[in-house]
């Protein structure tokens, strides 16, 4: 069963964005899915509470009494793993070792990219023989031709970590969320240049 951690130590940088659409991503494709929330704020679950029943069935995934997280049932087939900022200690080596993909939201400014840098060194150096391949970043409401967009990916290349795809800001999130919709439930052709940006990174959990 693939497991799918979003993970950055930095709050405020669509970590919660990025997991419900992963998810959503999942259960439009028939899987039987887990969202599961380890940040206390619990954003992923108030976004299942407003999730509509006609939509794709995602079920919560949720932590035990002191935070530690328990493995899905049987018969889930995909699991996201939405995490809090500064995630670190025992948690931190918990979730890890449940992950099979390892997503990092970055935003293209300078105090985010080096806010991650030590958290990347530190997945890096936990990297339990299936190597880096397991970590992709994700850029988050990137202008793609500015000067920021150019150091992000400068900074991708020189960790030698792949920048999945570089996602726009839009409120198109921002709307989807506040029904417990994804980009994934409505009609392709609204969101044509929004799931574009998303073609690369489910190709890359889906390799």
């Amino acid at each position: 069963m693939p497991v799918v951690l979003v993970a950055n130590p930095k709050g405020g940088v669509g970590k919660s964005t990025l997991a419900t659409n992963i998810a959503g991503y999942f259960a439009s494709r028939g899987h039987a899915v887990m969202l599961g929330d380890v940040d206390r704020q619990q954003s992923a679950q108030l976004w299942l509470s407003l999730r509509p029943s006609q939509a794709a069935p995602i079920r919560g995934w949720a932590a035990q009494g002191d935070g530690s997280i328990v493995r899905p049932p049987a018969g889930t087939t995909h699991a996201v793993l939405d995490t809090p900022a500064g995630l670190h200690g025992w948690r931190f080596k918990e979730v890890l070792a449940l992950a099979d993909r390892v997503v990092v939201p970055v935003q293209p400014s300078l105090f985010d990219i080096y806010a991650t840098r030590d958290f990347l060194d530190r997945l890096a150096q936990r990297a339990d023989g299936k190597g880096a391949h397991r970590v992709g970043l994700v850029g988050m409401r990137v202008n793609g031709r500015t000067l920021a967009a150019e150091r992000l990916r400068e900074f991708a290349a020189q960790l030698g970590m792949p920048l999945v795809t570089e996602l726009r800001e839009t409120q198109n999130y921002v709307q989807l969320a506040a029904h417990g919709l994804t980009l994934f439930d409505l009609s392709p052709a609204r969101y044509e240049r929004d799931l574009a940006q998303w073609q690369p990174l489910v190709d890359w959990l889906e390799g």
